[in-house]
């Protein structure tokens, strides 16, 4: 009998009664060779029942994480070893959220599961990736994933605050806690695979200061290295794509179009939606990065200008004025905006 991959996706052209069989993992002994045939319409019947967990419904105006329940091997044996990938998608658009992503699965059935041919979600067609993401959800007996997504709003506003909360800093913190979440639903994670933020080295340091007890690897194109990384990207990704298609505006009575293309700066169907989608008072809605430079050069070049009054300052006279002889006339202090309007003070009060 000639020997078929019972996780690849090269089983997408067999015929639905056979590819379904294997399409979820299961290789029946009685499938025949000569029963494999192309069928170009498997992979759009596997996907008519295809959702989206990690998905919310309304506008996405706050971060928040979606956690996959545990595999049914867990919830047999909480001891059994894991191993757990981390990836993220959106790092680079100029709209949309950022989703971090990991996947883990029990150390028994990880041979299994790299035969299942993931890879870099960016290397993947999307009709590729949400198959794999549905390979993904059928393993429930040894695979679990979960995401943080990271709304534009947050993001913006933690770049732009005073105290700038940058974007390696956000990164590393949302890994963080989404590992911190696993084991607390009592994982056994022996090694964690980690596509890398920044420098390798450090960050590898770093976390396994934090995480004591697990091997860590951190690395430059992890998620082409590691299958379970590969995975992470893949639910990151798919994730992200369908938040992006089910785009619900949270600003009202507006006449905009989900037509804004990939989110990359780089992207002409980004570009034009951001030129004809701008206010030149407001700029624009809240799916977009405020802080990236894309957005600022087009709010700098086609919107009102804003001119932010400085602080008044302070009343409080000097200590050394209570060793001065006589008293000194008071000059009394005026904000900007009060000196642009020309008020002036006429009587003492």
């Amino acid at each position: 009998m000639k020997q078929i991959s019972p996780y690849g996706l090269s089983i997408l052209g067999a015929q639905n009664k056979v590819g379904l069989r294997v399409f979820c993992g299961i290789m029946d002994s009685n499938i025949k060779s000569d029963e494999i045939t192309p069928h170009r319409d498997l992979q759009a019947e596997c996907m008519k029942s295809f959702t989206i967990p990690s998905l919310r419904d309304g506008p996405l105006t706050e971060s928040y994480t979606y956690h996959s329940p545990l595999p049914s091997l867990l919830t047999a044996n909480k001891n059994e070893p894991c191993i757990l990938g981390i990836d993220e998608a959106g790092r680079g658009p100029v709209l949309g959220p950022m989703v971090y992503s990991i996947c883990y699965c029990t150390l028994s059935k990880y041979v299994q599961v790299s035969k299942m041919g993931f890879a870099d979600s960016k290397t993947l067609k999307e009709s590729d990736r949400e198959a794999y993401f549905k390979i993904i959800q059928s393993r429930q007996d040894c695979i679990a994933w979960s995401v943080r997504v990271i709304s534009p709003q947050d993001i913006s506003w933690n770049m732009l605050k005073r105290d700038k909360y940058n974007l390696n800093a956000q990164a590393h913190d949302t890994t963080i806690q989404l590992i911190r979440e696993i084991l607390d639903r009592g994982v056994n994670i022996n090694e964690i695979y980690i596509d890398t933020v920044g420098p390798p080295e450090s960050y590898q340091v770093k976390l396994s200061r934090i995480f004591t007890g697990i091997n860590i690897t951190v690395a430059k194109k992890a998620d082409s290295l590691y299958p379970i990384v590969s995975a992470a990207s893949i639910c990151a990704k798919v994730t992200r794509d369908h938040v992006l298609k089910n785009w619900v505006f949270a600003e009202k009575n507006l006449n905009l179009n989900n037509s804004f293309g990939s989110g990359y700066p780089s992207d002409p169907n980004t570009v034009n939606w951001l030129k004809e989608n701008r206010d030149v008072v407001f700029g624009f809605p809240r799916i977009i990065r405020f802080s990236w430079a894309t957005c600022e050069t087009i709010l700098k070049k086609n919107t009102s200008p804003v001119i932010w009054p400085e602080e008044e300052t302070s009343s409080r006279d000097p200590i050394t004025s209570f060793f001065t002889e006589g008293e000194k006339e008071k000059e009394k202090s005026f904000s900007n905006l009060l000196k642009e309007m020309k008020i002036n003070y006429v009587s003492e009060f």
